[in-house]
């Protein structure tokens, strides 16, 4: 987005008090996008199983010992069709930030659902490799676009006590949408026709119509609305967000934060994205590069590897009806999220981050092991392998899921912003292709192949203890913070030192606007002032 601000200024609902749940529920609404990202990564992990789909498809083959449907999916085809996704994803995120700043942030999310519809429609009329190839890329440059815009929406129009919640409410709507997945496919596995497939992906129609829809009813960025000159929407879709009159002191107080940001923005010029790695006091390219990797590391836990392909593990790991475990680890994802949306405004960022990454580094190791040294005819072996890919899963859910999500949404200055979001999700995308189109060269047998099965869990613990590290040299704790504050705690503190610096910052009440000199009036009373 060319020179767009982005979550900047005091904030969305600075003075209206805690129990103000319209800006909350509006806010949180635009989390349904996340249904159509969950969905459509969960649902081709059970459609590539499928037998219609295979024979229509895949590739024959005479080894029906192997093969008994006497159809098979090559490792190429495989990698293919679930990774191609992500390919279209990378795409849309990079141009979320330009769909922002032309369309607003609102409208965008609108455009992304009719890209999303049409790519939709391609997979599921298509009869031909191909076409289902082109619809995968164009329904991952809808879930592309809006996994930039809605978390953007969200961090701009949620007010800072509950902005860690209501962002992480797009990991559980991501959540929600894999569980629908495995639902659907397993009641739609035994159809011996094309609508065993036809339907489980023609219902993503239901998620992009309630969204679009919906996205109507719902305010503008105020934020985007001051940047366009639009000046009495900013203060009616604040008033909307805030459930106060457009007229109230408190409104224009707001507002007039708001200018002032766009006015500090402003003089800094047109931004590119060159300048998001630029050295400055401001740890711009630390900001940047920490948003691109906390994405990455996401990825590297291992996570996409259970819902993209774990039908296909558990199957081969000799686990009878696979499509049930993948409901039971997709029913553990929904729920453990929920604690990561309470723990992440109790807790903290940092400590959840760590501690997840720690519990999942130990799981992924122990999977390891016991995989290698139990045969699949060891019912007690095969019932600790799920017990511990489900809690390896709660682990996720409840801290990397969420979090990684709030983390990018809260740590860029005001004039690199929308760039570096958008760079930051398009690393979420790059790694999800490039592990989804590996994982089959690695874990499946046969020539060209690695043949590594469970073992593949060595990777994913290892990439896990990087997560420790990276998360402890390089992210701050930013919890209870304005976004303004966030610009301080990075110029004034490290890391390792944020956590002190921080409770001084809410000790104090600092504010940057008192720091940079600007004379504004400010609220004696302390509680009940609440800034984004």
């Amino acid at each position: 987005m060319p020179g767009g601000p982005a979550a900047t200024g005091e904030g969305i609902g600075a003075s209206a008090p805690k129990n103000k749940l319209a800006g909350i529920a509006m806010t949180a609404f635009a989390a349904f996008g996340g249904i159509l990202f969950g969905y459509d990564t969960g649902t081709i992990s059970g459609i590539i199983q499928m037998n219609d789909w295979l024979r229509t498809f895949g590739v024959p083959t005479t080894d029906t010992k192997t093969y008994p449907l006497g159809f098979y999916l090559p490792s190429s085809r495989e990698s293919l069709v679930v990774s191609i996704l992500s390919a279209g994803t990378f795409f849309g995120a990079l141009l979320g930030a330009p769909a922002a700043d032309i369309l607003g942030r609102r409208l965008g999310i609108m455009a992304s659902c009719l890209v999303f519809c049409l790519g939709v429609a391609l997979q599921t009329g298509s009869h031909d490799l191909a076409t289902f190839v082109v619809g995968r890329v164009f329904a991952g440059l809808g879930v592309g676009l809006v996994s930039t815009l809605i978390p953007m929406y969200q961090s701009e129009c949620s007010p800072k006590w509950i902005r860690g919640a209501v962002v992480s409410g797009y990991q559980w709507a991501i959540t929600i949408g894999l569980l629908l997945a495995a639902v659907v496919n397993n009641a739609t596995k035994d159809r011996q026709d094309h609508s065993s497939w036809q339907i489980s992906i023609s219902i993503q129609f239901i998620w992009a119509f309630v969204l679009c829809v919906g996205m109507f009813y719902l305010p503008e960025s105020p934020r985007w609305l001051i940047k366009k000159g639009k000046d009495k929407a900013a203060a009616k879709a604040l008033s909307r967000l805030t459930s106060l009159d457009p007229q109230d002191p408190e409104v224009e107080t707001e507002l007039n934060d708001i200018r002032v940001a766009l006015k500090e923005e402003m003089e800094l010029g047109e931004s590119s994205y060159l300048d998001c790695f630029r050295a400055s006091h401001n740890k711009i390219a630390l900001r940047t590069l920490s948003g691109i990797f906390i994405q990455a590391w996401q990825q590297l836990t291992g996570i996409n590897f259970i819902f993209y392909y774990g039908t296909t593990f558990f199957t081969n790991a000799g686990i009878k009806n696979p499509f049930l475990i993948t409901i039971a680890t997709n029913i553990v994802n929904v729920f453990m999220t929920l604690p990561g949306m309470w723990g992440v405004e109790r807790f903290g960022r940092r400590s959840l981050l760590l501690w997840g990454a720690v519990v999942m580094c130990i799981c992924e190791y122990l999977v390891a092991i016991i995989g290698v040294t139990i045969s699949v005819s060891d019912t007690a072996g095969q019932k600790a392998l799920i017990a511990l890919v489900c809690i390896y899963i709660a682990a996720f859910a409840s801290t990397w899921g969420p979090i990684a999500w709030v983390i990018t949404g809260e740590i860029f200055p005001l004039n690199i912003r929308a760039k570096a979001m958008s760079l930051s999700v398009a690393s979420n995308w790059l790694w999800n292709f490039g592990i989804g189109y590996a994982t089959p060269y690695l874990v499946n047998t046969g020539p060209g192949n690695a043949g590594l099965g469970v073992k593949v869990f060595f990777i994913w613990g290892s990439t896990c203890a990087g997560c420790v590290l990276f998360t402890y040299f390089c992210i701050p704790e930013t919890k209870g913070l304005s976004l303004e504050q966030v610009d301080l705690l990075y110029q004034n503190s490290t890391p390792l030192t944020s956590t002190r610096y921080r409770k001084e910052l809410i000790a104090q009440d600092v504010h940057i606007s008192d720091v940079k000199g600007v004379t504004e009036a400010r609220h004696d009373d302390k509680a009940s002032t609440e800034k984004v």
